[in-house]
């Protein structure tokens, strides 16, 4: 490359900086949610069920919606409740709808014969003090969530039946999870060496999943047809390659390789067709350790709502949105709420949808809106996730008469992950039901340190893994509950499999089971209204990660006035969600978040080091 094309690439690149920062700076749009540091001590755990049921199960009334409305949020998972929290800490008052009777999306909890469960929270990484996925939770429930940090090797990798295969442990910590990897692998420091540089280059470049959608659509446009992001960002190189390319190229180890690759059924796809950017978004959630929420994951909602509700908003149950409402000129203007026989139409000038882009474009906007180009540019980008099978256990017996433990098993039958889940998802579902060549197996009661004190005596344990959709659709018109026998064999068949590599991972549980319950995608679908029975979204393989399609699906949507928010704006999960959150509330309120609540970290960390001197 010539002396002239350097200082040209030079003078672009400084260009580009300067319109980038001038552009994430944004124009300050009013109040500011992180204005002033909203922690409080935390109060003691209410344990009170009608007090949780008037929080978590408040049903839909037309005479309860708040007037004056300035938002109406779709959906009441993470990301439309941490949206809707943050537009309430900046003083709007939201109204978040949510087509369930329990509120929470994948964060709430359901009893049954006295047994407590979690549907989606598992663990969430990034929950160290100091961080700033911390302090976000933090000042998103003025400080009443607490989160109960699981031991340093949360995760265990299971190779083979348990007993006699072979069982790896992954530890926490930025150089102890490699170092870990190096003593069960002594010889192949080389491979794990390179494996963590790759890893770290992507973290250092996970800053562009925001950016990309909050600079000016023509600018990512730019960026991401200009070839720099690809000649600059490892993040965006790594995105092109699959997981299965990566690691087949660091070692020829098949037990490596599986350990390296163990965690995608964490984000839903499978080596081959996984990103290595996206693997390495997990693996760099969980260096720094796991957290589980003390009181369980309904917490999360039910502190979240009391920020809403403080603002003048609410929150309510079984409150299905059929449709997004547009005035003449297009704009969203309200929702249509079913209420029994009638419909019940509300009106905001913003609508946020946490309903996931194919419930949201597909089903909530009319035709000729869903055809605007941009709205079909972004469909065309996204695939439905794979479906999720949960099986819910009650168990008789406390976590030290059980054997239980707070961590997380990944068990596999062999080493060749890819070949093994293609083939059980090729499978007929009756073959399906009796090879299931994933588990993840993990003991909710165990990880809460408050869970003896409310239910003394018992413990819980679940099983999650793939399931096609395809396998139980011709239930799909059946009424939940009531779908025949066909079906409850089909769901039988699955959870017997299931608990017998169970028993021999925890074989003090056989004979103590109270109550055991399988989740299927229509499951999913009925309750979290997933369309396909998709746990995580949008799928998220190479595609996804690829920076035109970030920089496509941004939260300001082609209908004026509607805002996306969730999982399928940034990427699944937990924290995914709360990003989702942050960029959303971004946009309406036409500020930076990410830049107000650093500052305001800075500012709160600058007093409580005063005040420790």
């Amino acid at each position: 490359m010539g002396l002239c094309a350097l200082l040209f690439l030079a003078a672009l690149l400084v260009l580009l900086s300067l319109l980038i920062a001038r552009a994430l700076r944004g124009a300050a749009g009013g109040p500011s949610p992180f204005a002033a540091d909203a922690r409080r001590p935390p109060a003691p755990l209410v344990t009170d069920k009608a007090v949780r049921r008037t929080v978590l199960k408040t049903v839909f009334s037309a005479d309860q919606v708040p007037a004056a409305l300035d938002a109406v949020v779709v959906g009441s998972g993470v990301g439309g409740l941490a949206a809707a929290a943050l537009l309430a800490k900046a003083g709007k008052r939201v109204l978040v709808l949510e087509q369930h009777g329990k509120l929470g999306g994948c964060c709430h909890t359901f009893s049954e014969r006295g047994f407590e469960f979690d549907t989606g929270i598992h663990y969430v990484g990034q929950m160290q003090e100091g961080s700033s996925i911390r302090f976000l939770m933090d000042q998103l429930t003025e400080g009443q969530l607490e989160w109960a940090r699981l031991p340093a090797a949360c995760d265990v990798v299971v190779l083979g039946e348990p007993g006699r295969g072979r069982t790896y442990h992954i530890c926490s910590g930025e150089r102890e999870y490699f170092q870990s990897l190096k003593e069960q692998f002594p010889k192949e420091g080389a491979a794990i060496n390179e494996f963590e540089r790759l890893v770290k280059s992507v973290s250092r470049g996970t800053m562009l999943l925001g950016v990309l959608k909050m600079i000016p659509r023509a600018l990512a446009v730019l960026l991401c047809r200009s070839g720099l992001l690809m000649w600059l960002s490892p993040f965006c190189r790594l995105a092109s390659r699959s997981l299965k390319d990566v690691v087949d190229g660091l070692t020829t180890n098949p037990e490596l390789r599986a350990v390296f690759s163990y965690i995608f059924p964490a984000y839903g796809v499978v080596p081959s067709k996984a990103s290595f950017s996206m693997h390495s978004i997990l693996i760099n959630h969980f260096l720094h350790g796991a957290w589980y929420p003390k009181g369980g994951a309904g917490e999360i909602a039910f502190h979240t709502i009391a920020v809403i509700r403080k603002a003048g908003g609410n929150v309510f149950g079984r409150a299905p949105v059929q449709r997004i409402l547009l005035d003449s000129k297009g704009r969203a203007c309200g929702v249509s709420v079913k209420k029994g026989e009638d419909v019940v139409n509300i009106f905001a000038p913003i609508i946020i949808s946490d309903a996931g882009i194919f419930n949201t474009y597909e089903r909530l906007l009319p035709a000729e809106t869903r055809a605007l180009p941009e709205i079909q540019a972004q469909l065309r980008m996204a695939t439905h996730g794979e479906g999720g099978f949960t099986v819910f256990v009650g168990l008789n017996g406390s976590r030290e008469e059980l054997g239980l433990e707070p961590i997380n098993y990944f068990m596999y039958p062999g080493t060749d992950l890819d070949e093994m889940v293609n083939r059980y998802l090729a499978s007929s579902r009756e073959e399906a039901a009796k090879n299931i060549p994933l588990l993840f197996v993990t003991c909710p009661s165990a990880k809460d340190p408050t869970w003896e004190m409310r239910h003394p005596g018992k413990s819980t344990l679940a099983v999650v893994f793939f399931a096609k959709y395809e396998w139980f659709e011709e239930w799909k018109e059946k009424q939940v509950k009531k779908r025949g026998d066909d079906y409850e064999e089909l769901k039988k068949t699955f959870v017997d499999t299931v608990m017998q590599t169970v028993f021999k991972l925890y074989p003090r549980i056989e004979d103590r089971i109270e109550y055991i319950s399988g989740g299927t995608p229509l499951t999913n679908q009925y309750y979290i209204a997933s369309p396909k029975g998709e746990i995580y979204g949008m799928d998220h393989g190479i595609t996804r990660l690829q920076a035109e399609a970030i920089a496509t699906v941004r939260a300001q949507t082609a209908v004026p006035n509607l805002y996306l928010t969730g999982q399928d704006l940034c990427l699944g999960g937990f924290v995914g969600a709360l990003q989702g959150a942050l960029l959303c509330a971004s946009a309406v309120l036409k500020r930076n978040l990410y830049i107000d609540m650093a500052q305001l970290k800075k500012r709160t960390e600058a007093t409580n080091s005063k005040k420790r001197d």
